[in-house]
């Protein structure tokens, strides 16, 4: 079957009817020029629902006309679906990012229509989902009709996220400069927690990061370490100064040896052209990138995630301000848990130690009434702020509760002391 060619993004979007459930490219791969046509066309529809991961560039659809006639369903919250999600305008669903796919897969999440943006077809015919596969590739498999953006500036990459010409039933193309993220990893807590982490990475490591510039500041701080390997479900630019210096060369994993494994990339344009067509990068299905019998077969995973808050008993909340949705469950327990299996793994969760321009602690007595335990206390190894690095496995609740204390801001050490005891009787 030969998709319909479109003049513009509105022609495209026509094809989607009442009632159907849509599923959104996401993160960098956005297809904004569709979705804008969409927050045109959804006026003409009812009871749309569009699923989806963190979007960039998608605010058009937040609209406040929009909200009789679209619900979005978001497996993670970002910028533009937050607002409606604490207001209560939009769906939360808590899921590890590994297992959105099988939700498609299985058929427990129909979908009706994925809007996605690819490479033009190569000379086979074959598109690439390019710098976002993540859940994308499972929707394209289950959904009743494809609508794709073809946009020439999407980098062609190697693994998993392959789509042939003739499975689109719609396409319009356009070239677009896909969204960029520039961070600045240089503030003072950002570079001496990058800084305390990195004393914990050894030199053959297999890394899994996400973006931001804590970690970005981790990279900075490891151009030193040796053959260093990556498993992650996302990467940016902090990554690309350490296979350029040879510190980065996935030489002693086990799975996909020689090959940086991720589920989506975003970043400068720096990061896109060392992507395109980069056979030593591969963009896998998030089922596979994140499926934590495949992590722990590389040995010694090291495994750094943020958080919002945590207790003095190691309790990780990652996916809320309270009862209020800032993003999502997403793949930190699929490697925290990965990494705790690997051998040799550990896993570390990094944060500034305040919040709110310094008038809130984010190391608490208790979590905020109503946050999401992302990451049990269990699970937890190491919590690390700029003031410090706390391990606490295998720790009993007053050693955790010490531990963490001496790495909060001094200025909230005696009241944290105080409430230790207060509320969990614990003599620190």
């Amino acid at each position: 079957m030969t998709p319909i060619i479109c003049q513009s993004a509105l022609e495209a979007v026509s094809l989607i009817e009442n009632n159907e459930t849509l599923w959104t490219h996401s993160m960098g791969a956005t297809p904004k020029v569709l979705l804008d046509a969409l927050a045109q066309h959804a006026l003409t529809k009812q009871g749309l629902t569009l699923l989806q991961l963190h979007t960039e560039r998608a605010e058009s659809l937040s609209a406040e006309h929009l909200k009789p006639h679209i619900r979005h369903r978001c497996y993670f919250g970002g910028a533009p679906t937050r607002e409606l999600l604490q207001q209560g305008e939009a769906d939360y669903v808590p899921i590890f990012l590994s297992e959105v796919p099988k939700l498609f897969r299985s058929g427990e999440q129909k979908i009706d229509t994925a809007i996605i943006q690819v490479s033009p077809p190569d000379k086979h015919g074959i598109c690439s989902l390019g710098i976002s596969v993540e859940a994308t590739l499972a929707a394209c498999q289950v959904a009743g009709k494809i609508i794709a953006h073809i946009n020439p500036m999407m980098p062609r990459t190697h693994g998993d996220g392959f789509i042939h010409y003739k499975k689109l039933a719609a396409v319009f193309e356009q070239s677009m400069p896909l969204p960029q993220h520039f961070i600045d990893s240089s503030d003072e807590t950002s570079q001496a927690i990058g800084q305390h982490v990195a004393t914990l990475v050894r030199d053959g490591d297999c890394l899994q990061m996400g973006i931001g510039a804590i970690p970005d500041a981790v990279l900075s701080c490891l151009t030193q370490h040796k053959n260093l390997g990556v498993h992650t479900e996302l990467f940016s630019d902090g990554v690309l100064d350490l296979v350029e210096l040879g510190v980065i060369n996935n030489s002693l994993k086990k799975v996909h040896p020689g090959k940086t494994v991720t589920g989506f990339a975003l970043g400068s344009q720096r990061l896109y052209d060392f992507v395109d067509d980069n056979p030593s990068v591969i963009f896998m299905d998030i089922e596979q990138v994140n499926d934590t019998a495949i992590i722990r077969k590389n040995p010694n995973v090291m495994s750094i995630n943020s958080a919002l808050q945590v207790d003095i008993s190691g309790q990780v909340c990652a996916d809320s301000l309270g009862t209020k949705i800032y993003s999502g469950v997403g793949g930190q327990m699929d490697f925290i848990r990965g990494a705790g299996l690997s051998e040799g793994g550990r896993s570390v969760i990094a944060l500034p130690s305040t919040a709110a321009n310094g008038t809130v602690s984010r190391i608490a007595t208790v979590l905020s009434p109503g946050s999401g335990v992302v990451t049990t206390r269990a699970h937890v190894h190491y919590i690390v702020t700029e003031y410090g690095c706390a391990y606490l496995r295998a720790k009993s609740l007053r050693e955790r509760a010490r531990a963490l204390i001496d790495i909060a801001h001094p200025k909230f050490r005696e009241q944290l002391c105080q409430e230790a005891f207060e509320m969990w009787q614990l003599r620190v």
